[in-house]
């Protein structure tokens, strides 16, 4: 088995697809209109044949609750890996995007959580040699 596609809930598929295009450097793969919503996946720039990031509308009650709830409680909703996360906090918050905090070394990585202005905190994360 293998991942092609995973789902991120978002408040507006809209102004997420320009965050995570203008921002994080991903690029759309499909927008295709489907009634009151969209089916835009998202591809990494350094990955383009890789796994798919669908940008699903939280228009149900539950999806609504779900990331609500997980923000409020300063969960991630997913995690991306970085090459660099000192260098991609330094680029991201020069673009005006905001972080929990500065970025931190655990020991087993070097992770920063930001917002994606869509209603999800994102980790970035950087794994170090062990």
């Amino acid at each position: 088995m293998k991942i092609r596609l995973t789902s991120l809930f978002v408040d507006n598929q809209d102004k997420a697809a320009q965050f995570y295009t203008e921002k994080l450097g991903f690029n759309v793969k499909m927008n295709m209109e489907m009634g009151e919503f969209k089916f835009i996946t998202l591809v990494s720039g350094e990955e383009p044949d890789g796994p798919e990031l669908l940008l699903e509308p939280n228009s149900s009650e539950e999806a609504s609750t779900y990331q609500r709830g997980i923000y409020a409680k300063g969960i991630p909703a997913m995690a991306l890996m970085a090459d660099d996360v000192f260098a991609e906090y330094e680029r991201l918050n020069a673009l005006g995007v905001k972080f929990k905090s500065e970025p931190n070394n655990n020991g087993f990585v070097i992770e920063v959580v930001l917002d994606d202005t869509c209603g999800n905190w994102i980790q970035l994360y950087q794994p170090l040699a062990q």
